[in-house]
């Protein structure tokens, strides 16, 4: 191999472009398993972000089961997931323009069985000893209210009219059906709980036309959260609490709970979208699971018997979307060094195979850079974790004395977690000579509920503090450039930048995409499932309006004095494109050099190629023009004002 070139970091050249992280690449995600049939579903930027539902058959055959012209995606809790349901062939989905349900046999277009109007649904199960479908509502039809959301059954064949069947709280999730079609466990829970704070597990006897009976509350409360109910082929209802400080398994047997296997780590990830079950059942007597410890994702088998958890040998880090069979269990399932993919695992030998990758973009090992865990100490004593990836270039090498600078990477939610997949953006940094931390600050998900709960009332702070200190903790090794520091992040990660930026003097520079500028616009503007999300962040609205205008950066803009960038979906209804909009109007104003790009027919969260794209390249502009680098990429310009 040449001998490394010396060059400025930033400018180096890499082979891993903006059009090769958008060329061939789709989401994963909804794994279901169909008698020996696979299913997932695509999300595809290509196609103008479309997700698409595909199904392998046994020999190997990949087919697109939802024709184009179909997008199959739900809107409920505006976050969606689980939009397609699959029994013995026939797929129920929900088509994203009109939000109805369709039903496609094989063969056969598909057709509605939903009526027309501003409901949507997700979440569904197939009730066929009834000729139903069973799903989460969400009705949008009141304008003088917000969505009310309920649990009901749907004709398969469209000719009756929806019955709701559970009602009257503020949230429903996950109805499932026993083997034998006699009960419905599902969960439910009020303002101004997330599915993360407090849940109830509720069951109801069926009756024979399908009316459910008086329901039992089996599990849950204000502060427990019980996730992913599932019934194993015998008949007892299985589900996830963290009632013992983590998310572990536990039964519900003869009117009593019991533990499943007792750990500390985590066997469910936080419920922003529907349907990312972390466990399944092999057959009688065995579970089939992924769990998470220290930020890592492994996948073993559980003797409910015995209450025995025995790890597979593999390569992934990074699990979610398990389904199996007695023999196999497939799932999403990424590396540092594997994007995730659709993968296959043998439980007998524990061999894997591929089936479906995210992206076929091939890198050289000599590009990508690996996640180190690290820990670092933060305020009160504590201390805080994130995957640290160092400048990775086989063809370059710093300068003398050059130390890398730093982009620090916020997770949303801020119920989250960064992945330890590889991820081809943060190797896009990587391979320029950045080094990119990914901060699972407190309030992250991973590391038990007392972790997760460290941002109660501290949204703006916590999150603000650990971002700092990674900072000094990495110069002060040595390891990165604290004068050459930026901050990026998306959604919660972009409220979290734009306030390190209004309230501390660390960072050199930021970007923000679709980030949250005001809070309190936030908690008067947003969806139903977020609107009293902030009550527990934050504080109470609107009693807490002080806290509210205290801790957002709209408000503080005098003390923001460096390069920010902004990107915005304008058909976001998370977060509104006026938070951008004010932000870039205020510092304009001010004289700070910022940049605006908004996209149309972007939501929360971009989709489309072309987006994709322009905003990497954007962000690549943006920061050699405010570090001082000249970039090896021929990238379009940006308009900096005040540059």
């Amino acid at each position: 191999m040449a001998e490394a070139r010396i060059a400025p970091c930033g400018s180096w050249t890499s082979p891993i472009t903006s059009d090769l992280i958008v060329a061939a690449t789709v989401g994963l995600t909804d794994v279901l398993l169909d008698g020996e049939d696979l299913y997932w579903t695509e999300m595809r930027p290509a196609e103008g972000g479309r997700y698409v539902l595909v199904k392998r058959a046994p020999d190997g055959a990949t087919v697109d089961v939802t024709p184009p012209g179909f997008n199959a995606r739900t809107r409920v809790h505006e976050y969606g997931g689980a939009a397609c349901s699959v029994h013995r062939g026939t797929v129920v989905f929900t088509h994203f323009e009109d939000q109805r349900l369709y039903r496609q046999r094989p063969g056969e277009p598909p057709q509605p069985i939903a009526p027309e109007g501003d409901v949507r649904h997700a979440d569904g199960v197939f009730d066929g000893r009834r000729g139903r479908f069973l799903c989460v509502r969400e009705d949008h039809s009141g304008s003088d209210r917000e969505a009310v959301n309920s649990i009901c059954s749907v004709d398969l064949a469209g000719e009756e009219p929806a019955d709701l069947l559970c009602s009257g709280r503020d949230f429903y999730a996950a109805p499932r059906l026993s083997p034998d079609g006699s009960r419905l466990a599902w969960l439910e829970w009020d303002h101004p709980n997330m599915p993360w704070d407090g849940t109830e597990l509720c069951v109801a006897e069926l009756a024979e036309d399908g009316s459910p009976g008086e329901p039992v509350r089996v599990a849950g409360g204000p502060a427990e959260s019980v996730l992913d109910p599932q019934w194993s082929p015998d008949g007892t209802l299985y589900f996830v609490s963290d009632r013992t400080d983590w998310w572990n398994l536990y039964r519900w047997r003869g009117g009593a709970i019991e533990p499943v296997c007792a750990t500390d780590a985590e066997f469910a990830a936080p419920a922003w979208v529907f349907g990312r079950s972390m466990y399944t059942f092999a057959g009688p007597g065995r579970i089939v699971c992924a769990w998470s410890r220290g930020g890592r994702w492994s996948l073993g088998v559980i003797d409910t018997a015995r209450g025995e958890l025995s790890p597979l040998d593999t390569p992934y880090t990074d699990l979610s979307y398990v389904c199996a069979t007695e023999t196999h269990v497939c799932a999403r399932a990424g590396s540092p060094t594997v994007g995730a993919g659709i993968v296959r695992f043998d439980l007998a030998t524990g061999a894997s195979e591929v089936l479906r990758t995210s992206s076929e973009a091939e890198v050289a090992p000599g590009y990508l850079s690996e996640p180190r865990a690290i820990e670092f100490p933060t305020e009160g004593g504590l201390s805080a974790h994130a995957l640290y990836y160092a400048p990775k270039n086989a063809e370059f090498a710093t300068t003398a004395g050059e130390r890398p600078p730093l982009i620090v990477t916020i997770h949303g939610g801020p119920t989250g977690a960064c992945t330890t997949s590889l991820n081809l953006t943060t190797q896009f940094w990587t391979s320029r000579g950045f080094g990119v931390v990914d901060v699972n600050y407190g309030g992250s998900t991973g590391y038990g509920r007392a972790y997760r709960e460290r941002l109660k009332g501290q949204w703006g702070i916590v999150d603000v503090d650990d971002c700092v200190n990674v900072v000094r903790y990495l110069a002060g090794q040595g390891e990165a450039d604290g004068e050459r520091a930026a901050i990026r992040g998306g959604s919660a990660g972009g409220w979290t930048t734009l306030c390190a930026l209004a309230f501390r003097d660390v960072f050199q520079a930021g970007a923000s995409y679709f980030g949250v500028s005001d809070a309190e616009a936030l908690a008067r503007e947003t969806h139903k499932f977020e609107s009293r999300y902030l009550d527990g962040l934050i504080a109470p609205y609107p009693e807490g309006r002080d806290v509210y205008r205290a801790r957002s950066a709209i408000y503080h803009v005098d003390g923001l004095s460096c390069p920010l960038i902004l990107f915005q979906g304008l058909e976001d209804k998370i977060v509104l494109p006026n938070q951008a909009e004010r932000m870039f109007d205020a510092l304009k104003a001010k004289g700070i050099p910022v940049a605006y790009l908004p996209f149309e027919g972007e939501q929360h969260g971009f989709r489309i190629a072309a987006n994709i794209k322009r905003s990497l390249d954007a962000e690549l502009y943006f920061y050699s023009r405010v570090f001082g680098f000249t970039p090896a990429d021929v990238i379009e310009p940006v308009e900096i004002e005040n540059l």
